[in-house]
């Protein structure tokens, strides 16, 4: 017993020795300076640092998206690839203890020889044995370390990725339901427009039957009176479409949708962004991409340690019971120890070798490239926010006078039409013009809403 603790013990001494022929892992480096095209912030603030729930202001929208958490598919479907990624973790960790398994055996031999059915010589024997077995590999290089390394990181990973559904599925709830919204405020103008346009007809009719108008003017405006009305079962299939769209996101079956209306949604003008270090921390895209680099880094690592040599201890019966009768089975004669260590060193293995090193290297070198790539485009992503939230805040204060000076517009002519100083198509020229610009303007803050929650989703925003 003194000798299999000795060889135990110097196994196990052995297989936690540091190695240092392989490479400790480092993150790759990225250059942040200029990530966000002409911008070099200072200011470490950013929208992302923002619970979900406390950065958008509706509660009916923040019900609605705890609804999407709990009960999305999607969503649900990725929790299960973290279960799936932890038991996997689970067992890489244990490859370091041995494979233990209780074996029991009978062996039976026979020999005769007979003349004319008459038995001349015979001999029969019979052997026992129940015995534990097993099989242990000491992880010298770190090859199993390695390996379990890089089941670690596809664990991380699998987490990632959940919260990268988890962050889609909170900007597809807020960007469907403003959607929505945009839709109710277009139905309503859309409306006000058709009462607006019967209203300029029955005026036109008037007048023609006063001698001052031709029936071509009344035609015209009945004319555009259809156009407009023709355009409602279009905005109401829409809505309700995207109604079932969002119960889809929310895991519900088809139905209509409680919310609140656009003009009650505050658009803020001054979204801080912080560094772009800090929006690579949080995305989990950027994250996904550095944990598949790591993963294929470790294995790299366990693919070089492979051509080192391996070390093992006995892969037959180590202890138990052996004998040739059931009846003195359980005595203490019959109890029997084998410990057998070996060392393996590769030396021709149809060159899988380096075969799986050089494929090792050539995955962590894409997916070295694929993280690079996942940064730029992140910063793309960013910049093209920032630029378009921008430029769609500039258009509202010009909006809002192009609306002002058609509402005039349209006074203005209708009074004349009335006084026989303007044509009839001025005034239909005029309403058309304003009924485009307020669906424009509709169409402005519904953008500029999607803008702040895909910046809060580009910065990594809704991760707690």
């Amino acid at each position: 017993m003194k000798k299999i603790l000795f060889i135990v013990t110097g196994l196990i001494t052995i297989a936690i020795f540091p190695s240092c022929l392989t490479k400790k892992y480092h993150a790759p480096q990225v250059d942040a300076e200029g990530l966000f095209r002409d911008e070099n912030p200072t200011d470490t603030n950013t929208i992302a640092d923002i619970s979900w729930d406390n950065y958008f202001s509706d509660t009916i929208l923040v019900q609605l998206i705890e609804e999407g958490l709990s009960n999305n598919f999607d969503l649900q479907i990725a929790y299960t690839s973290i279960t799936q990624a932890e038991a996997s973790l689970r067992m890489a960790q244990r490859a370091y203890f041995p494979n233990v398994s209780l074996a029991g055996s009978v062996n039976y031999l026979s020999n005769s020889i007979g003349d004319k059915g008459k038995k001349v010589f015979g001999y029969n024997s019979a052997q026992y044995s129940l015995g534990v077995t097993a099989s242990w590999e000491a992880d010298i290089w770190g090859k199993i370390r390695r390996q379990s390394k890089a089941q670690y990181a596809q664990f991380l990973y699998s987490q990632a990725y959940f919260d990268l559904i988890k962050t889609s599925l909170i900007a597809n709830i807020a960007t469907s339901y403003y959607s929505l919204l945009a839709l109710d405020e277009q139905l309503k103008i859309t409306f006000e427009t058709i009462n607006s346009l019967k209203e300029s007809t029955e005026t036109m009719q008037a007048l023609m039957e006063a001698g001052m108008l031709t029936g071509a003017s009344v035609e015209q405006s009945k004319a555009l009176y259809y156009a407009t009305q023709v355009t409602i079962p279009d905005l109401e299939s829409q809505i309700r479409q995207m109604e079932n769209s969002l119960c889809v996101l929310l895991g519900r079956k088809p139905q209509s949708i409680s919310r609140s209306s656009l003009d009650e949604q505050q658009v803020d003008t001054l979204l801080h962004y912080g560094v772009p270090v800090q929006m690579l921390a949080r995305r989990p895209d950027v994250w996904e991409s550095e944990l598949s680099f790591r993963s294929a880094f470790e294995l790299t690592q366990a693919a070089k340690a492979a051509f080192y040599p391996s070390i093992t201890l006995n892969t037959g019966s180590i202890a138990g019971l052996l004998s040739t009768t059931l009846s003195s089975f359980f005595t203490p004669e019959n109890i029997f120890a084998n410990v057998l260590g070996g060392i393996t060193q590769p030396l021709f293995a149809q060159g899988k070798l380096r075969g799986n090193l050089k494929i090792a290297e050539a995955e962590q070198e894409s997916a070295l490239l694929n993280f690079r790539k996942t940064v730029l485009s992140a910063s793309q992503e960013v910049s093209d926010i920032l630029f378009g939230f921008e430029s769609s805040l500039s258009k509202n204060s010009i909006r809002q006078k192009q609306i002002e000076a058609l509402n005039t517009s349209v006074y203005f002519t209708q009074e004349l039409l009335k006084a026989g100083e303007a044509n009839y198509t001025e005034v239909l020229t005029a309403q058309q013009n304003l009924l485009s610009a307020q669906l424009s303007q509709v169409s402005d803050k519904l953008e500029q809403l999607q803008y702040s929650v895909n910046l809060y989703r580009a910065l990594g925003g809704g991760v707690e």
